[in-house]
């Protein structure tokens, strides 16, 4: 009953965001508006293909499939940063809102064509691959990823790796065992685009779920390999719903410091969509909540050498405070300025008054370049679509919590 309740909790938050449940909003409209922005991207997936009103569904497909979208950001006039504005019917209109120009399923050659080419217009031929986390639909993932790689200024080129996400409060273990799903694909991703001789480095982003695909992913190449492939340099780990033990072990797995990537961890105990997960599986603490000042957490993040940013005491709208940067977008614009420009997160006031503490492993301990490129993006570690689904289902959650406590 107590897990029912905090389900039922989590249902009944008021949405984040304009419903995203419009069908439609990834068919491409004609043209763009002056003033607007476009996001060129490459998507790698493991949903099974459907009509061209959505491309990919929630299902699971039975291989990898891929397909490049350019998404249209209305002026910067018409929008706040961190925001994703949906439309309220389709075509949606680009002046004010977020809409699609290009919506193309591609093979794999194609796919390898876009990536090649795109590569050769980043200077430092850095490269961006964001994990979305639960309860995502592919036009969520899509949209929200275009608000990160815009509002973040990073000069990279950006790949979503999107996984079978049933878009709903109640298939949080359909969801789970999605990201198990998709560890061979996200692997094989990484490596295709790892030996590239022309890539530079790799950057991961995850956020909440995704978190579980990204650590066990790289557990699981450096088991094959004896390492994860040098290139990628940087792995940001946003409000991760993982267990601290399972998140220990993989990283342990990856081997010693020389043989693994940098990890950046962003926690903030009073997220509550991650104390929800925690009695969902009766776990002590879910990674992206821990207090990382006590024990054992400190010792243990100072021997995997991670980077902690404890985001506690900073205050955003977000009612679950599961991605406070999302309502703070002047606090994500400096703290990306200054890891872009090479600079050292440090424990600092950031003119709202907040304060954001960085717990480091060890004096020494920087966020590289290359992070910082990426650790602007988590403007969005939560997307304000993704608990667009929850009204619909209230009523069964009702009918749920009825039935369980009925005589």
């Amino acid at each position: 009953m107590a897990v029912l309740r905090s389900l039922l909790v989590l249902a009944l938050l008021p949405p984040l965001g304009a419903c995203a449940s419009l069908k439609g909003v990834l068919v491409p409209v004609s043209a763009s508006v002056p003033g607007a922005s476009k996001v060129d991207m490459l998507v790698a997936t493991t949903r099974k293909r459907t009509d061209p009103a959505e491309l990919f569904s929630g299902d699971r497909g039975p291989t990898a499939a891929f397909a490049n979208i350019t998404v249209s950001i209305p002026p910067e006039a018409a929008r706040q940063v961190g925001e994703v504005q949906w439309p309220r019917q389709v075509p949606g209109n680009p002046a004010t809102d977020f809409v699609t120009l290009k919506a193309d399923v591609i093979g794999r050659d194609q796919a390898l064509a876009w990536f090649h080419r795109t590569l050769r217009t980043v200077p430092k031929r850095q490269v961006l691959v964001f994990i979305h986390g639960f309860n995502n639909r592919f036009e969520d993932a899509v949209f929200r990823f275009a608000q990160i790689v815009h509002d973040s200024g990073a000069p990279v080129v950006p790949i979503l790796f999107t996984w079978p996400s049933r878009g709903s409060v109640l298939a949080y273990g359909y969801d789970r065992e999605s990201t198990a799903y998709s560890r061979n694909a996200l692997e094989s991703l990484l490596k295709a685009i790892s030996r590239d001789p022309s890539v530079g480095e790799i950057s991961i982003l995850a956020h909440s779920m995704g978190n579980s695909l990204a650590l066990e992913t790289l557990r699981q190449m450096a088991i094959r390999d004896g390492r994860v492939a040098p290139k990628i340099r940087n792995v940001l780990l946003a409000a991760p719903d993982v267990d601290v033990d399972l998140a220990r072990e993989a990283i342990v797995d990856m081997g010693p410091r020389p043989n693994r990537p940098s990890f950046t961890l962003f926690v903030s105990q009073d997220d509550r969509a991650l104390a929800v997960s925690r009695r969902v599986w009766g776990s002590v603490a879910r990674l992206g909540a821990i207090n990382p000042d006590q024990e054992p957490y400190r010792t243990q993040l100072e021997r995997a050498d991670v980077t902690v940013l404890d985001l506690t005491k900073l205050k955003a709208g977000d009612p679950l405070n599961h991605g406070k940067f999302a309502e703070s977008p002047e606090v994500v614009q400096l703290i990306g300025k200054r890891l872009a420009e090479g600079q050292t997160v440090t424990d600092s006031r950031v003119g709202l008054g907040d304060r954001i503490i960085q717990v480091t492993a060890g004096a020494a301990t920087a966020v590289g370049t290359a992070a910082g490129l990426a650790v602007s993006a988590p403007v969005a570690v939560v997307d304000p679509q993704t608990r667009q689904s929850l009204g619909a289902h209230v009523e069964e959650l009702g009918q749920a919590a009825s039935d369980a406590v009925a005589p």
